[in-house]
């Protein structure tokens, strides 16, 4: 089985590294197909796909949608699309809009419990600032001492029920399938062991993905447990969804796992890929 990473970041949403630099690193791990799945923009494909012919890696178009559910965030994968789409570009720019203002809010929550200064510290992080994001304003508070990691500040800052953490209005998942689709892609359900869903919400969502013409899920994650792997599996196979395999690599020492490094998909679930 090739060893394809189909979900990271670069810094044209909330990764260390610049695209091409995140394409050379999947290079020196062994990665035979990448896709680069930047938040809610597609900016950083053209560098990553001229860096992938240059080391000769399959590349492969993605991005990694924001969407509202039930009140709810979740993320949608979008992978191997024609990313000239005007209708694809104009829905992600739709929620692009609005951050720069929910990182004002994020700042003002912040300040209300002694933390001041982490919007002007978040935006001087954020290599594109229309993308400014909770994991901007992390490292800012790491780099203050407020926290010791990544993780520490989201599990006391930036969740629901937390000081630092605002809601903001994304796409649904109506939207989400149909920009996907609309561009010729694979529409796929992110890292689903990290949603605070019951089982029986989270196959009421899946039931709905399925529906809506959802071709498939994140079942090896960097965030997942060998539970979890083994949860989705098995409604990957009830459901009749393809499996998707990707780090959510951020950047070195900011990870679950380094680009490439993950176990291979479970015998028996159809890969992804063989839908490109």
């Amino acid at each position: 089985m090739p060893n394809c990473d189909l979900h990271c970041h670069s810094t044209c949403s909330d990764g260390l590294l610049a695209p091409a630099e995140v394409v050379r690193r999947a290079a020196e791990n062994g990665v035979d197909m990448l896709a680069l799945t930047d938040h809610d923009d597609i900016a950083g494909l053209p560098l990553a796909r001229a860096a992938a012919v240059e080391v000769g890696l399959d590349f492969v178009n993605g991005v990694e949608i924001s969407i509202e559910w039930e009140g709810l965030q979740i993320h949608i994968l979008g992978f191997a699309f024609a990313a000239a789409d005007a209708a694809l570009n104009a829905g992600l720019q739709t929620v692009r809009c609005g951050r720069i203002e929910r990182a004002r809010r994020m700042a003002a929550e912040l300040e209300k419990v002694g933390i001041d200064g982490s919007f002007d510290g978040a935006m001087r992080l954020a290599a594109n600032p229309n993308l400014v994001s909770r994991a901007h304003f992390g490292r800012h508070l790491v780099e203050r001492g407020v926290c010791k990691d990544l993780r520490s500040v989201f599990e006391s800052y930036l969740v629901p029920g937390r000081p630092g953490y605002v809601d903001h209005r994304w796409a649904t998942l109506a939207d989400s399938l149909g920009w996907i689709h609309g561009a010729g892609g694979v529409a796929t359900v992110a890292h689903p062991g990290r949603y605070k869903l019951s089982r029986g919400d989270m196959r009421r969502f899946l039931a709905e993905f399925h529906d809506l013409g959802g071709q498939a899920i994140e079942v090896m994650s960097g965030s997942h447990t060998p539970e979890h792997v083994d949860l989705y599996s098995r409604l990957a196979r009830e459901y009749g969804f393809a499996a998707s395999r990707g780090s959510d690599f951020h950047g070195p020492g900011e990870s679950y796992v380094d680009l490439g490094r993950l176990p291979p998909l479970p015998e028996g679930l159809r890969p992804v890929w063989q839908l490109f």
